[in-house]
């Protein structure tokens, strides 16, 4: 085998017709930062920046294979996981990543589209808590996907800040809680929980719309650690990333979705 091979990320997730989110999202984050992009389509959708049409789950045989093949051939320094509709693929994904132990296992627990579509079935959300959480070692949830995760509502900072807490007590070694969601005048604040504490990470707020922010922020902090990052340098990267990303974004499509400009981000850092 090639001992020179360069780290690779590998993105399991689901596949974004639109380009905005999703596999294409993951693939266009780790080519900007200069990281071998491997994927496994864990569902692929029929959207666009006005919505979700459809949704089709391939056989978790087949994810598995996908799994395989990338672990098989590639020094895997990282995984992001992202859209897995259901508990079967949770299973599958769960028992593929004990299988292979990679170093770093980056989580964005995917629930709900930007459009509102619901992209995990509800029997599936205590298979994410109880496989996948405890695999994780960052958990980057925004504030509905923790309230699911959490079952209850989160309403202010000192809520987040005690949220980010309880999501390590269900396992997860260090978390993200992003702060977008928060109805707030003021800057975004996301919450950075791991075993040292809390800390919070802000940035102006942008007032637009925009389409596969989470998804890049969970691959930006992948690709950080492909790079040799410590974990609290690659999540902090990862929301400058996203900030600069978002900020030069465009709209592609006839909705007012904004999607990210992940390489005039990489020029701009």
């Amino acid at each position: 085998m090639n001992d020179d091979r360069i780290v690779s990320a590998l993105t399991i997730a689901g596949s974004d017709s639109g380009g905005g989110a999703g596999i294409q999202a993951d693939l266009k984050t780790f080519a900007a930062h200069g990281v071998h992009g491997l994927s496994a389509i864990a569902a692929l959708t029929a959207q666009h920046t006005r919505g979700v049409a459809a949704v089709h789950v391939p056989p978790v045989g087949f994810l598995r294979a996908q799994i395989d093949a990338c672990f098989d051939d590639f020094a895997v320094g990282a995984v992001k996981l992202g859209m897995l509709a259901n508990a079967e693929v949770i299973a599958a994904v769960a028992g593929a990543l004990r299988a292979h132990a990679p170093a770093f296992v980056v989580l964005d627990p995917v629930m709900v589209a930007t459009s509102g579509a619901r992209l995990l079935e509800p029997e599936a959300l205590q298979a994410l808590r109880e496989r996948l959480l405890p695999l994780a070692s960052v958990v980057t949830p925004n504030l509905p996907e923790a309230e699911l995760l959490l079952g209850h509502a989160i309403a202010d900072l000192d809520g987040m800040r005690a949220a980010a807490a309880e999501l390590r007590e269900l396992g997860a070694r260090t978390v993200l809680l992003k702060g977008g969601h928060l109805i707030d005048d003021g800057d975004v604040v996301d919450v950075y929980a791991d075993a040292d504490g809390l800390r919070e990470i802000a940035h102006p707020r942008l007032r637009i719309q925009a389409h596969g922010t989470g998804c890049t922020l969970a691959s930006a902090i992948a690709a950080g650690l492909c790079l040799g990052f410590p974990i609290a340098d690659a999540c902090a990267a990862a929301t400058d990333y996203v900030h600069r990303a978002l900020r030069q974004g465009y709209r592609p499509g006839s909705g007012d979705i904004v999607v990210l400009d992940h390489f005039g981000a990489a020029r701009t850092r």
